[in-house]
């Protein structure tokens, strides 16, 4: 059967980090889990930003060449991820289907779209990753038994 809405193609419950964590903290999660985007959330599990890899390699790169390698740890420290996050993005719901969606990610080149409910809560989690993983999946030979 092949996936024809968010909900069947989407990671559920993706790592998030709350607003107030520090950039030290989201940095080694990204890191440890291999992830390039977190969601950012209140304490009630609403959305209320992203970081993405690229926002935070920028924000790395400009405090190494501001301050040196040496003081990277202590300045991620300090600095909170409330400061760094997207908060102007787009959000899908998981009955959205595919095609629209695959439509959005081509148009706006995308590399994830965080999925919500109607509270704005963060259920999930679609990437580009997972629409590569689908056409390989869809191009891959079936062999009936």
């Amino acid at each position: 059967m092949t996936a024809t809405t968010v909900a069947e193609l989407m990671t559920a419950d993706p790592l998030c980090v709350f607003r107030s964590a520090s950039l030290k903290d989201a940095h080694d999660l990204m890191r440890q889990k291999n992830v390039r985007h977190i969601p950012v959330i209140e304490a009630n599990g609403e959305l209320v930003g992203m970081l993405t890899q690229k926002i935070m390699i920028t924000k790395v790169m400009g405090l190494m060449a501001q301050y040196g390698a040496t003081a990277l740890e202590r300045k991620e420290k300090q600095l909170l991820v409330n400061e760094l996050m997207a908060t102007d993005f787009a959000t899908v719901t998981a009955n959205q289907s595919l095609a629209e969606v695959a439509d959005f990610f081509v148009t706006n080149r995308h590399g994830c779209l965080p999925v919500i409910d109607e509270k704005n809560k963060i259920t999930g989690i679609l990437t580009s990753s997972d629409f590569v993983r689908l056409a390989a999946q869809l191009l891959t030979p079936r062999v009936d038994a």
